[in-house]
């Protein structure tokens, strides 16, 4: 039987680049931004390097359908570089695969990558893209913000919420964020709004406006990970481990079936409940200390909150209003930003995230750094649509505990 990744890898250094529309960067510039600050971190040499893993949303935009881009740019020692994708979790599918390869035996020391470039297309939103009468018949159908609209609304009426009520719970998201998103250097947008300004935004899709929304950028993450004997050889004091790595996909359940109701992300609460489970967390609304989790839309983290079980169901919108989740409440959301500041540049999502909660575990995060020091940290990502997704539930935490 599967025991799990406890503990049994560490995060020896990160990365990562600045967020925006980087139009003075290549994707190989991007990657070499985040790949120097985490070698450095690291403390070693890139020929200690034993595989690699590269996740990439659109490959079309940015650097093909290889490994071999991130193999140049980094100059790589002679090792294989694996390009990974899946939705919006590509980033962390990369992490997931150098953890698994760690924790197996089979790497001492191997990169995790994730970078997308989509500034470049010209286009406002994700790029389109065909892969032919398959992908058109399963993919994704509408606008991200029309389904999630969607979501929204299916919240609201089984939970009974007054339209208003949930409106100013999802501006107060918004707010929270880019207040924190105004203290990162890497962050796409640094600029604090109030709750009028977004209650008041143009309207992009009912009850979506302007701020409920992440906007596009370019940027790249990674991370090196080794076991922890290796980590402590290498004089590594306070070392960060891995607790679990889980990831759901959807099989059609919700399309298919009539007890799904819309209201929230089934693979969500999966993975959530099988990171726990491998992670030895028993209470996740008193256990977790810090979230960094994929609001695409604000009404998502809203929901997420609950599928993550932090919040109880259909009573999120009330922690939101009570300062539940802001930097200085009881377990801070998006401390960084989140999606909403940083933008979505597909790949480099997940890393990002896992970034920040690793500088908070290290104490090194600056002006948002947490006061009373975080134990477990929880990212989350979510590809796709609330129909069709795949859910990716990562935890970190000081070795031992």
């Amino acid at each position: 039987m599967a025991s799990g990744i406890k503990d049994k890898v560490a995060i020896l250094g990160m990365g990562c680049a600045r967020f925006g529309e980087r139009w003075d960067a290549s994707a190989d510039e991007l990657m070499v931004e985040a790949f120097e600050e985490a070698v450095l971190d690291a403390g070693i040499e890139v020929s200690q390097l034993d595989a690699a893993w590269l996740g990439v949303g659109f490959d079309a935009q940015n650097v093909g359908p290889s490994g071999i881009p991130a193999a140049i740019a980094l100059r790589l020692p002679d090792i294989g570089v694996t390009k990974v994708e899946n939705y919006c979790a590509s980033g962390t599918e990369s992490l997931r695969g150098a953890v698994y390869a760690v924790a197996s035996g089979a790497a001492d020391i191997a990169l995790a990558m994730g970078v997308e470039k989509l500034k470049d297309t010209g286009y406002g939103g994700l790029p389109t893209r065909s892969r032919g009468t398959r992908w058109d018949m399963i993919g994704v159908t509408g606008s991200a913000p029309g389904n999630f609209a969607q979501l929204a609304s299916a919240y609201r009426s089984k939970h009974g919420i007054d339209a208003k009520d949930l409106k100013r719970a999802m501006a107060h998201v918004s707010v929270k964020s880019h207040a924190n998103g105004a203290k990162n250097p890497k962050a796409h947008l640094r600029k604090e709004i109030d709750i009028d300004t977004a209650l008041n935004a143009p309207m992009i899709a009912e009850p979506f406006g302007l701020y409920d929304c992440c906007g596009v950028s370019d940027g790249a993450a990674c991370a090196i990970v080794t076991t922890p004997e290796i980590a402590k050889a290498l004089g590594k004091n306070d070392i960060v481990a891995v607790k679990a790595m889980q990831l759901v996909t959807s099989n059609g359940w919700e399309m298919q079936s009539n007890e799904w109701d819309g209201s929230y992300l089934h693979t969500t609460r999966l993975a959530a409940k099988k990171a726990y489970l491998e992670a030895g967390i028993t209470d996740p609304s008193k256990e977790i200390s810090l979230t960094e989790v994929h609001d695409c839309f604000s009404v998502t983290e809203l929901i997420t909150m609950e599928d993550l079980f932090i919040a109880e169901q259909g009573e999120a919108w009330k922690d939101v209003l009570d300062g539940r989740f802001d930097a200085d409440g009881e377990v801070p959301c998006q401390i960084d930003g989140g999606l909403k500041c940083f933008g979505h540049p597909i790949g480099a999502s997940g890393l990002r995230m896992v970034y920040e909660n690793y500088l908070q575990l290290l104490g090194r995060a600056g002006d948002r750094q947490r006061s009373e020091p975080p134990t477990f940290c929880l990212s989350h990502n979510l590809g796709g649509m609330p129909y069709q997704n795949v859910s990716s539930v990562s935890i970190i935490g000081p070795l031992g505990k």
